[in-house]
């Protein structure tokens, strides 16, 4: 089972390392990781997407909590939240596949951000259903590159945290 988490850190040389040195360490992959600073510059949101069963979720959290610079950790499985993901996918633009491309962008209301003679360079975000069916549509025309962050993700309404993380 895939579960995404958002672990609200310290902004300190290292956080990162032993962060993912955690996941690492005790055989558990990380499928996506997206991290920024937060409004409060001495503070980062990490997103971090995992696969297992809730023991091992239940486990990985745990530790998270145990590290000295983890001020939150959230399990987003457990509530409703919103995801977002940004990919960049370069393709081949020939007089035939133009127009599709325009249409295609059009449809999933990306941008086309780059234009040359011979290529043009779309921006879709979405979640991953969306993402997924765009590049599979796209997949015809002629992908020359693509390029894809990783997941971020917020808890929808008003959820309840300390003062610390109610200002981030």
């Amino acid at each position: 089972m895939r579960h995404t988490i958002s672990v609200t850190v310290e902004n300190e040389f290292g956080v990162l390392a032993r962060v993912v040195g955690l996941f690492s360490g005790r055989g558990f992959n990380i499928d996506s990781l997206s991290v920024a600073e937060t409004l409060d510059t001495t503070v980062s949101r990490m997103t971090i997407v995992t696969r297992g069963d809730d023991s091992i979720l239940e486990q990985i959290i745990k530790q998270l909590n145990k590290l000295v610079n983890v001020i939150k950790v959230v399990d987003l499985q457990e509530g409703e939240y919103l995801e977002r993901e940004l990919v960049i996918v370069k393709m081949n633009a020939t007089e035939t596949t133009k127009p599709e491309l325009l249409r295609l962008t059009e449809i999933f209301r990306g941008k086309i951000v780059d234009v040359s003679p011979k290529t043009y360079t779309i921006e879709l975000t979405g979640d991953d259903g969306k993402l997924r069916a765009a590049i599979e549509l796209l997949k015809p025309l002629g992908i020359r590159e693509i390029v894809r962050t990783g997941k971020v993700a917020i808890q929808r309404g008003v959820a309840s945290t300390d003062a610390k993380t109610a200002q981030i």
